[in-house]
């Protein structure tokens, strides 16, 4: 199993890269590309979306990268919200602003998985298998365990078994 030792590696990294990039696409070619204030928002806020995911992986207190996981998620909320004044103003079809808002909640889902994860890993401690969507790749969690160790070499990790 391959650990996790850099942002690249995160699900929820690269769902909300593929929503950046799907973002960026309709933003180009649609009636959007026009309404430049609701343009650039999207894409801020898209944007934020994935680097705060990067950003909070480099920070060296934990409860930094907490912070920056909470920034990340909100802001792919923002995206989904965005998107209904692009379907209200008919900028895109609805079921590509459906498929989108999807993306978004995906990315939402993900990266709550994975700042609660961090969050109980704080309280107790040490690293635990998490109870969530993120969860369900058992070798994604084994960064957490690289994360703890490098930054935090006083911090005691749980040993994940290979069941």
């Amino acid at each position: 199993m391959a650990k996790i030792t850099k942002f690249e590696d995160l699900i929820c990294w690269q769902k909300a890269r593929v929503l950046v990039n799907n973002v960026y696409s309709i933003s180009k070619s649609s009636n959007l590309s026009k309404d430049f204030g609701l343009k650039d928002q999207l894409r801020r806020a898209v944007v934020s979306s994935m680097t705060n995911i990067a950003e909070g992986f480099s920070r060296f207190h934990k409860k930094e990268f907490i912070r920056f996981l909470d920034i990340s998620q909100s802001s792919s909320m923002e995206v989904k919200s965005l998107l209904y004044v692009v379907l209200d103003n008919n900028y895109l079809e609805n079921n590509k602003v459906t498929a989108l808002q999807n993306d978004a909640e995906e990315v939402h889902a993900v990266t709550m998985g994975l700042l609660k994860h961090v969050n109980n890993s704080i309280s107790k401690n040490k690293v635990s298998e998490p109870i969530s969507e993120y969860g369900a790749n058992r070798q994604a969690w084994d960064f957490l365990d690289e994360f703890i160790s490098h930054k935090h070499p006083n911090t005691r990790t749980h040993q994940h078994s290979n069941t």
